[in-house]
């Protein structure tokens, strides 16, 4: 028998209807307050203690130092040295988290979300309301039944047709610059390039998963890129919203507020459902008069129409195939437009990694296949997932456990009494962290040269040590995080991601337009994005020549 368990609200009830208002509000406050007690009590002895840093805030613990900070996952591993692969450290208002560094502890979590580590009440509040109840959101058996239905549109047969689409894009922007470098006099050109891999990335996103092509390559103006533009761009107004976030995690209502950064988020909402509803309306057209091309069935938005007219286990809701276009027009434009321009800016910092790729690329000859691009060009490769390593679009998770559990370690830690333990009991009811820029960067993980941008590491058997070995996840990265929601889209990116990065390289040299030390730091925008220090919004201009 559980001595926490605690008791019913119509139980109490019945004890306070008789009194007047006063003694009735009163009443509720008290049992709110007794309930709180209750849950806080449960929580200590069922919770292993375990050890952390002090709080630095009365209102935030350390959580507003994390929010600050240009490097969030350098203090979690400092954290980690400190107190153990696993610790605590105080949250807000009174909050505790629980973070994991430990690879055993980390594939135990990753296994079990989305049943027993589910999305937090603020992340759900903040989901919902940017891209509703799509594949982000949804948990569980409804998580299984969205990601089964999509899942032929991203299988090895489906990328391969779509690698003509990514080309197509990249070579659209070779034509661009060639046009801007020829208009010069100096034989190079200083182009923002962060916008120019939004563009590539919504005009494919656009074409690949809803044959729709928005032209933003061809300047055409596109009302969403218009909206993502202006997340980050005040950087005022991104502080005040760190502390915003920071309270709604503890009182995820106060996301009702209409502040300037939530309606920015209804916005982009409504601006994406416009954009999906029209593309639904052409598609079962086309697919009512058998327009569409056969095997369109098999394409992103072929699927959603299918499933929306199926009563199997695959039947989506219209409310669930507009939720889903909006989670994928958000993922492809965000995610892949950040990892393409760290690579250029990695590239432009480190001219002999710049050198060697091109020589690859040009030894190899013409634009590689889907196949070649995966198994024949392994600087390439090496490069690209270095970038993923080092530039994690989103650098950190934060669940909530929805049952009690035990989670193993690969190592034992000593708990906040003084024993050690080689596991850790968890409460229903309690914030697990997983850093994954702490994890992929970690030197106790990844060894002493960690922190340096060092492709020839994916090259050797040794390059990747033992202990990276143990996390489990896409070569050994938390990148794509793991288990039931591994990114669904992690081929479609890296493949774009190869294609876009091979026309660039082997057409163009790039340089950091201020020299190879100009400092870079972290916008905050709706994922974090490299800006050159100085720059409005998430400005990264770079001078480009082309190679001859």
């Amino acid at each position: 028998m559980d001595l926490f368990t605690i008791p019913s609200p119509s139980s109490l009830w019945t004890t306070v209807r008789s009194g007047g208002a006063f003694n009735v509000a009163c009443s509720f406050a008290a049992l709110w307050a007794f309930v709180k007690v209750l849950r806080m009590l449960r929580w200590r002895v069922k919770t292993t203690q375990l050890l952390g840093p002090p709080r630095t805030s009365l209102v935030y613990g350390v959580s507003r130092d994390l929010a600050i900070s240009q490097d969030s996952a350098a203090i979690y591993e400092r954290w980690a040295t400190e107190h153990g692969v696993v610790y605590m450290i105080p949250s807000v208002l009174g909050q505790t988290r629980v973070v994991l560094c430990d690879p055993r502890a980390i594939a135990h979590f990753y296994a079990r979300e989305t049943r027993t580590y589910v999305q937090t009440p603020l992340s759900l509040a903040l989901l919902e309301a940017s891209v509703g109840k799509g594949l982000l959101w949804a948990q569980g058996e409804t998580h299984k039944r969205q990601r089964k239905a999509l899942t032929p549109a991203f299988s090895n047969a489906a990328i391969r047709k779509l690698t003509s689409v990514f080309y197509d894009s990249a070579y659209k922007v070779k034509g661009k610059w060639d046009t801007a470098i020829e208009s010069s006099k100096d034989g190079d050109a200083v182009i923002e390039v962060q916008n120019w891999m939004n563009h590539i990335s919504l005009d494919t996103v656009g074409i690949a998963g809803f044959s729709h092509d928005f032209g933003s390559l061809d300047g055409k103006p596109a009302s969403v890129t218009e909206v993502f533009d202006t997340f980050g761009s005040n950087e005022k107004a991104s502080a005040v919203n760190e502390v915003f976030i920071l309270l709604a995690s503890a009182f995820p209502i106060i996301l009702k507020i209409p502040t300037k950064r939530q309606n920015l988020f209804k916005k982009l909402s409504v601006t994406m459902e416009q954009i999906s509803n029209e593309l639904l309306i052409r598609s079962r057209r086309e697919k009512d008069v058998n327009i569409g091309e056969r095997g369109q069935e098999n394409s992103i938005i072929g699927l959603l129409i299918k499933s929306e007219g199926q009563d199997t286990e695959f039947h989506m809701s219209e409310e669930e195939v507009m939720a889903q276009m909006k989670v994928l027009l958000l993922a492809g434009y965000e995610t892949t437009s950040i990892s393409l321009t760290w690579a250029l800016i990695e590239l432009s910092q480190h001219p002999d990694v710049q050198t060697r790729l091109r020589e690859e690329l040009l030894a190899f000859g013409p634009d590689p296949t889907y196949d070649q691009l995966k198994a024949n060009l392994p600087y390439l490769d090496a490069v690209v997932h270095e970038i993923l390593r080092l530039h994690p679009p989103v650098p950190e998770i934060t669940r909530i456990a929805a049952a009690d559990d035990v989670i193993p370690l690969s190592e034992p830690v000593r708990t906040a009494s003084g024993n050690m333990t080689d596991s850790i009991s968890i409460a229903k009811g309690t914030l697990i962290t997983v850093s994954i820029g702490a994890i992929n960067r970690s030197s106790t993980i990844w060894g002493p040269d960690a922190k340096e941008f060092k492709p020839d590491r994916w090259l050797t058997e040794d390059g990747i040590s033992g202990k990276a070995k143990e996390v489990q996840g896409h070569r050994h990265l938390l990148t794509f995080v793991d288990g039931p929601k591994t990114c669904l889209g992690k081929d479609f990116a890296i493949m774009e991601f190869k294609t876009v990065l091979s026309v660039l390289v082997k057409n163009f040299v790039f340089e950091m337009r201020d020299g190879p030390d100009t400092p870079v730091e972290v916008a905050r925008g709706i994922l974090p994005r490299p800006r050159v220090v100085g720059e409005d919004g998430t400005g990264v201009p770079l001078r480009i020549r082309r190679y001859e």
